[in-house]
């Protein structure tokens, strides 16, 4: 029975990366048709602040921030400030101003190297000498992917820095995250984050004047769209993967996002994907692959280790 339990736990395991690697993609597509004609302010603005006058009812109706104290809150809201809020809107600045939604997702992706040099400082944990070699694989897949990219976009050179902004805005949240532990309910984490992105993109857009939608079947469906995959899906998972397979093996499968969204902006957006771009590929599932034996093996001596002290103890 216990074999057959932890058969369905990894299933879950993977199935809910996978859908965090799409839902995440598609953070970066959806943007680049819906800001064509419209703000990202304007689009922004409606994605968050009908989900969080949903998700603060729900949480409120359903008691599930009873056992959640005000630090608590205060830290999650801290953490959404840069893991929501100055994420997405430089994601969504970035992709409005002309770059390709590949080159985004790549800028995006080196993140895993800077967290994995800030984890040992930061957060006090060991990233092995395989797993940098697997983060280093998975880094030149990931320039392989979006390689060809560079320079096919309209976009001015200073807007390549927003990209860059939403990575260190993201790195921020997730150093945050792990420093203090704080284990509120993923309901309870994805209220609060929402919540506090839709007050403050609330606020600079009524300052900018780009609250106003318009009154197209196209921007409403990309709001519905955006606010159930990138923000729901996404960022759930994104918390609940983080808890469950730990920081290291999170920030592999993130070199898998530049490579779906690359395939993704071809398929839909034109973008190009060449030889080069499928070698890529290859490259970034081997550094997640070797990024990932590497944590199951160590799992695996931690265990052996503390079923050896419980033996010595008794």
């Amino acid at each position: 029975m216990s074999k057959q339990i932890g058969i369905l736990s990894s299933s879950v395991t993977v199935l809910a990366a996978v859908a965090f690697i799409v839902s995440w993609s598609s953070g970066f597509v959806i943007p680049a048709f819906a800001t064509v004609d419209v703000s990202p302010l304007t689009l922004l603005v409606w994605r968050f602040v009908p989900l969080a006058l949903v998700l603060v009812v729900l949480v409120l109706s359903s008691g599930r921030a009873r056992s959640t104290g005000i630090r608590d809150l205060g830290i999650q809201a801290m953490i959404g400030l840069f893991a929501q809020f100055g994420y997405c809107l430089a994601v969504y600045g970035a992709v409005a101003a002309g770059i390709a939604t590949g080159t985004v997702a790549l800028i995006d992706a080196v993140q895993p190297l800077i967290v994995a040099v800030l984890a040992g400082p930061v957060l006090g944990l060991r990233v092995r000498g395989s797993q940098w070699v697997g983060l280093a694989i998975g880094a030149v897949g990931v320039l392989l992917v979006v390689r060809s990219q560079f320079g096919s976009a309209g976009a001015a050179p200073v807007a390549y820095a927003l990209p860059a902004l939403a990575m260190a805005c993201l790195i921020v949240g997730t150093l945050l995250q792990r420093k203090y532990a704080v284990e509120t309910p993923v309901m309870v984490t994805l209220a609060v984050h929402v919540a506090v992105s839709a007050l403050l993109l609330l606020l600079i857009a009524a300052l900018t004047g780009t609250i106003a939608p318009p009154s197209s079947a196209s921007f409403w469906l990309a709001v519905v769209l955006t606010a159930v995959f990138p923000t729901l899906a996404a960022y759930g998972l994104y918390w609940w993967l983080l808890r469950r397979v730990g920081i290291t093996v999170l920030q592999a499968l993130l070199f898998l996002i530049a490579p779906a969204t690359s395939l993704a902006g071809a398929l839909l957006l034109h973008e190009p994907l060449t030889v080069e771009t499928l070698i890529g590929f290859v490259l970034c599932g081997v550094g997640v692959a070797v990024v990932l034996l590497v944590e199951r093996s160590s799992n695996r001596d931690r265990a052996r280790a503390r079923a050896s002290e419980d033996r010595v103890e008794t």
